[in-house]
């Protein structure tokens, strides 16, 4: 065991693997691009100049500012909603067999319950805002946020926990020295998850039942058969979540694990 390697950390690992990952952006560039040359149909399948130029004109028109704007207002909304919600029935249904059999058939019901009813019969009931919009999305996603925090409940270490009742310590300082860092990795992963998968419902939304935001512009380039239009708002909206995610939610993700590193190798440090 002595004579084990270190383990790079996280960054220092991502930073290596930065020029491949480049490598492999310009790849599928040029596979769009030779794909594109074959088809001949720019209708069909642009180029990726074409695309770039269409991205600047809707970015000088102001529309594409502006409808992502409106849809990252929707996505940031929705998420708090579903990780705020979702967290904290996990964690609770975690920690009580008897809450965990209560709620378990509302988790099987609203994980396969479809994204498209949820959105319709908000619409239906709330009625056609954007109100009715974010409840829509933060139903559909809470249930995924549950399930992944309540797993975090159940792995909890019961030294931790009789430690806490020998020092009788409140309930708050369990929650903050206890509860959340064990909870903190599963809680990256659900918020790394749950981003992913909120954008694409909040597109769905805006899609059916909303006069602005990208989904809708979406619509509107379909109806247009503008594949340029489409391509452009999808690729800078992805490539806006891509960002947020490397800059924001990996780092987050890296940082809630990094307990977990510290004491593996602590562990073998003391097996050596």
């Amino acid at each position: 065991m002595s004579g084990q390697q270190p383990i790079a950390p996280a960054a220092r690992r991502a930073g290596r693997n930065a020029p491949v990952r480049l490598l492999s952006l310009l790849a599928l560039i040029l596979v769009w691009w030779l794909v594109a040359w074959f088809a001949a149909s720019p209708q069909l399948l642009p180029a990726p100049n074409r695309v770039f130029w269409m991205l600047l004109r809707l970015v000088r028109s102001g529309d594409l500012p502006f409808d992502i704007a409106v849809t990252l207002a929707r996505v940031a909304a929705a998420f708090v909603i579903a990780m705020s919600l979702g967290s904290v029935i996990g964690y609770f249904a975690g920690r009580s067999a008897r809450l965990d059999a209560v709620i378990d058939p509302w988790l099987t019901v609203g994980l396969n319950l479809p994204v498209l009813v949820v959105i319709v019969l908000a619409y239906i009931w709330i009625g056609l805002n954007d109100v009715a919009a974010v409840i829509a999305v933060a139903l559909a996603k809470t249930p995924t946020v549950v399930v992944t925090i309540r797993e975090g409940g159940r792995a909890f270490d019961a030294q931790l926990d009789e430690m806490a009742f020998v020092y009788r310590l409140n309930w708050w300082r369990r929650l903050r020295w206890i509860a959340l860092p064990q909870l903190a990795p599963y809680v990256a992963a659900a918020g790394r998850g749950g981003l992913s998968i909120t954008w694409k419902i909040v597109l769905i939304v805006e899609l059916l039942g909303r006069p602005n935001g990208v989904g809708f512009a979406l619509n509107l380039q379909f109806q247009n058969f503008n594949v340029a239009g489409i391509l452009a708002y999808g690729l800078c909206f992805a490539g806006i979540m891509l960002t947020l995610e490397a800059l924001v939610l990996q780092p987050w993700e890296r940082r809630a694990n990094a307990w977990r590193a510290n004491d593996g190798r602590n562990k073998g440090k003391r097996l050596a």
